[in-house]
């Protein structure tokens, strides 16, 4: 079974209710002892990064999950939640991550063109830079995906499996060992999103 985190911050509903449309068996906790139980875990987020760093520490689910991981049990983190699983963040100041992953979060803003929108909201297509990550089994170059973000990470060149193009190219998804991190959001990406989430339940076995 699927945990996914509840720490206050998250669209945990749409992400509880895909995975169900698959077929997959999942449970929403913020209690370490439950999640524990888990044969993978899902890390969401949306909001600020200070905030959700914060509510992860004060539920003492960070070290929680840094122990999860070496347990070698699969986790993803999906927007905010992928950004957490790296060392630091710079939005509206200098935060701390989960340091799962080398690199770091940086605003869109100064790096592409002041045409452009931000936050980024939209449908981009993927471009593989690796192809040897099991989440992406059954997604091909150029499939679309959801994204709703104003900051990317970078000096993630361990990690990167994919980007996609806003004006520049930024971190679309991240895998290592197994940690991954999906920039969008599988749980509003249609059929590819849906993939996506299976892929990952089948880690999970």
């Amino acid at each position: 079974m699927i945990g996914i985190i509840d720490y206050g911050v998250g669209n945990l509903f749409s992400l509880k209710s895909s995975f169900e449309a698959i077929g997959e068996e999942v449970f929403v906790s913020g209690d370490p002892e439950a999640l524990s139980k888990a044969q993978g875990l899902i890390l969401p987020g949306v909001g600020a990064y200070a905030d959700a760093a914060k509510k992860l520490g004060d539920a003492k689910l960070d070290a929680f999950i840094r122990e999860y991981v070496k347990s070698g049990r699969p986790l993803m983190g999906i927007c905010l939640g992928m950004q957490l699983l790296f060392e630091k963040s710079f939005e509206y100041g200098e935060h701390e991550g989960l340091g799962l992953l080398k690199g770091q979060v940086v605003p869109m803003e100064g790096k592409i063109s002041s045409d452009l929108k931000i936050p980024h909201i939209g449908w981009n297509g993927l471009h593989f830079i690796r192809n040897d990550c099991e989440l992406f089994k059954n997604t091909s170059e150029g499939d679309c995906v959801y994204f709703v973000h104003s900051y990317y990470a970078v000096d993630n060149e361990e990690s990167l499996v994919c980007e996609t193009e806003y004006g520049i190219p930024m971190t679309a998804a991240v895998c290592e060992d197994n940690v991954y991190g999906c920039q969008f959001h599988p749980e509003k990406s249609g059929k590819v999103g849906l993939s996506i989430l299976k892929s990952f339940a089948d880690l999970c076995k």
